[in-house]
């Protein structure tokens, strides 16, 4: 989906459209959780933090975030993506990847499949979509990025291996800002760069991503489309108005979050054995603290001993504290997913 959050927001509320829009917390400490294309004009993404999205666009509005209504719309679009295949493995909300080799339709090609899955988006939710058609997830996943917004893009095999050898590493799906900077030091600019290099170079310098590396480098992913998925955590995080120092006020913080956490859990019925803090630093810096028990978390109480546990190793601290998460893992037993997100 294009501009998922924001685009629901602009259709929503036509005095929206055709604006810069940010949805997310506008105060000092908030953070952009999506931005419009008009918005992205300006530089203002994901994940920015407000304060820095509004310098760079003044005209910024921001619109407090609504994920009831977002999950009601992809479940819209999860049924019309179930009209053609049932072999769909959803990344997020607002993205999916679907195998329609065999597609409910009979439709031929899938080039025309996605153009009837996007007119029955649009149709139905007012969205647009975009599309990327490709024989394996990786360039599928590059495609989908070439006509946005509101396009598609088909990668055939004779494309894939001189799509890829021309792209910046920066723009590998998966690999991130770190990767892409130790791959440039090593003189890897480009996925030629990379397909020229060994195997074992690239396990020696990127541990078992390299494997995955080697391949992607020479259009090469046989991952198949999963449909059901085991999540693989659940978990709430807060930033804070203010920087906390001590430990008190910490854990008064945590525990709403270790209520919403482990009330999914009971609703959902899954049980999980690894317990993770997570802390960002006033200064961004972002760690986390895990523990994995013989046995799966088994009650609130539990929960709450586990992550004070791993909070008070933390002290004494250096530095104020903006951000507190905790999160279960490692579940016992087969707990099918919906889309992976965290509670919020």
């Amino acid at each position: 989906m294009d501009a998922f959050y924001a685009s629901v927001e602009q259709r929503d509320n036509p005095d929206l459209r055709g604006k810069p829009v940010a949805v997310g917390g506008s105060r000092e400490r908030g953070v952009v959780a999506a931005a419009s294309y008009e918005a992205r004009k300006f530089g203002v993404r994901s994940a920015m933090p407000s304060i820095t999205a509004k310098r760079q666009c003044p005209d910024l509005i921001f619109v407090k975030p609504r994920f009831e209504v977002y999950k009601a719309v992809s479940q819209q679009i999860r049924e019309i993506f179930a009209e053609h295949t049932p072999i769909i493995e959803p990344l997020s909300l607002d993205e999916a990847y679907l195998d329609v080799t065999e597609n409910l339709q009979g439709i031929p090609l899938a080039r025309d499949v996605a153009l009837a899955i996007r007119a029955k988006i649009k149709e139905v939710t007012g969205l647009n979509a975009s599309a990327g058609i490709s024989y394996n997830k990786f360039l599928a996943k590059l495609a989908s990025d070439h006509r946005k917004p509101n396009g598609q893009y088909v990668i055939t095999p004779e494309m894939g291996p001189a799509f890829v050898e021309n792209l910046p590493v920066g723009k590998f799906h998966g690999i991130g800002p770190a990767t892409s900077a130790k791959m440039n030091a090593l003189g890897l600019h480009t996925g030629l760069d990379m397909r020229n290099q060994s195997l074992e170079f690239m396990q020696a310098n990127f541990g078992k991503a390299g494997t995955y590396y080697y391949w992607i480098s020479r259009g090469v992913d046989n991952r198949e489309v999963r449909a059901d998925l085991i999540r693989k955590s659940v978990g709430a995080e807060n930033t804070f108005t203010r920087d906390l120092t001590e430990l008190e006020s910490m854990m008064s913080e945590l525990l709403p979050l270790i209520d919403k956490v482990w009330r999914h859990c009971e609703n959902k019925g899954m049980r999980g054995r690894t317990v993770t803090l997570k802390v960002k630093f006033a200064d961004f810096e972002l760690i986390t603290r895990s523990r994995t028990l013989a046995g799966a978390v088994g009650s609130r109480s539990e929960l709450e001993g586990v992550s004070a546990e791993l909070l008070k190793a933390l002290f004494p601290m250096k530095k104020a504290v903006r951000l507190l998460g905790v999160s279960i893992s490692g579940f016992i037993g087969g707990n099918v997913l919906t889309p992976q997100m965290p509670l919020f």
